[in-house]
């Protein structure tokens, strides 16, 4: 008898529980496979693997984070909102001064509308990512009073200049930021005081030098704007995408760092919103009437602020629209000047006030209706194992028995329990 006949290769497929009896082990292509055979008296059967779906659904950590795709209806919704406002103060401008939303003066809107969206596209970006950049409107401001006291000696070499500055600045806050793991506003707010000591050094205003007029592209300059915010919000709208640039929005402790791709894509978001600052103020000073006055910024910062959020950025970090931040700036840009077309003025800081008062019930909007519908089922459980070994390396069975428990009466009639019967079940 050789060791290759049926009797020894049946072996191979059979296993004896330790009261005797013959089973059938389990194969790679039984429907159980996801368990792993293997002896209770020895090791634990490792659990089920989870489901490559529920694992690309879960958002950050599987005990804390939360499973399923965002909802985007909400956000697409407000943009039509956002788009019927936009259009209606439009309309009641081009009613009430039709010359505004014509030639020269319509080219000036447009460049004033690409400037404010860079800032907005700043503050937006930083707020995905769960650190938003309150320098924003500092860093513009002392770039349009380096463009207005250079500009005679070119533009490019100005501007280059320029947002070299604001690339290093960005990146030192970035990495303040990551390294210490310091919620974003509190650091971009003592980056803002460093940089209002730059502008402070100015104690009267600036005439713009230079003869560089924006307004001969200003069409292109805020097609490219809104180009760049609708790529991004698509973008956004990538799960994968999505999530990677809002790990730094907390979740649980929001004291514990979030791990190197939090880090990265979080010091990536406020390095980039450096310079996009930087090239709105220089817009800003190129297309001034006047000289460009040496204030702080922060009515600038908050109004880039406001508007992101009243595009449907959430405060808390990750979720956005895709045409909101579009929508929103003109909005923001026609209010002003309809207001002025009515003989009424609005300052910088009181739009920027009312802006960021909708833009908090738009977050609240955005955290109730935009959270994965899965969120609230909590039907995926860890699976549980079917033995598990306690501290003393004892062997417990972690599944609940079917049966009832055995009464404690001296010998009772295993014929007359309810362990027995149908009802005992």
């Amino acid at each position: 008898m050789t060791y290759d006949e049926s009797i020894y290769r049946r072996r191979d497929t059979e296993t004896t529980d330790p009261s005797g009896m013959t089973g059938h082990r389990a194969s790679p292509t039984d429907s159980f496979s996801g368990f792993r055979e293997s002896d209770p008296l020895t090791e634990t059967v490792p659990r089920r693997p989870v489901p490559p779906a529920v694992l690309d659904d879960v958002f950050d950590d599987p005990a804390e984070g939360e499973p399923g795709r965002d909802r985007m209806a909400v956000h697409i919704v407000w943009e039509v909102v956002l788009l019927a406002a936009a259009l209606g103060v439009a309309f009641l401008l081009r009613q009430q001064d039709p010359a505004a939303l014509r030639g020269d003066r319509l080219d000036q809107l447009l460049v004033a509308a690409a400037s404010l969206g860079l800032l907005t596209l700043g503050a937006g970006l930083t707020l995905r990512a769960g650190a938003v950049n309150l320098a924003l409107g500092p860093v513009a401001v002392a770039s349009a009073l380096h463009f207005a006291e250079q500009g005679d000696k070119g533009v490019a070499s100005v501007l280059g200049m320029v947002v070299l500055a604001a690339l290093a600045l960005g990146l030192l806050l970035g990495l303040l930021v990551v390294i210490l793991h310091v919620p974003g506003w509190a650091a971009s707010l003592a980056a803002a005081a460093g940089v209002i000591v730059f502008i402070e050094r100015r104690h009267v205003p600036v005439r713009v030098q230079g003869q560089f007029d924006p307004t001969d592209h200003a069409m292109y300059l805020f097609a490219g704007v809104a180009a760049l915010a609708i790529l991004g919000g698509l973008f956004g709208t990538v799960k994968a995408i999505r999530r990677s640039v809002g790990r730094f929005r907390p979740v649980g402790d929001p004291a514990r760092r979030r791990g190197p791709m939090a880090a990265t894509l979080t010091a990536g978001a406020i390095t980039i919103s450096m310079p996009l600052a930087a090239v709105a103020g220089v817009l800003t000073a190129a297309v001034a009437t006047g000289p460009i006055r040496p204030t702080s910024g922060i009515d600038l910062t908050a109004l880039a602020v406001g508007t992101a959020l009243l595009a449907g950025t959430s405060a808390y970090g990750r979720r956005g629209g895709v045409f909101g931040s579009v929508f929103a700036v003109a909005l923001v840009t026609l209010v002003p000047v309809y207001a002025a077309a009515r003989g009424y003025r609005i300052s910088t800081a009181t739009l920027a006030a009312a802006v960021i008062v909708v833009g908090l019930l738009v977050t609240r909007l955005v955290e109730t209706l935009g959270r994965p519908k899965s969120a609230a089922d909590d039907s995926w459980r860890e699976p549980t194992t079917r033995a598990r070994s306690n501290s003393r390396g004892e062997i417990t069975d972690s599944w609940s028995s079917a049966l009832p428990a055995k009464s404690t009466e001296a010998h009772p009639d295993p014929w007359e329990s309810d362990r027995w019967s149908p009802n005992g079940r």
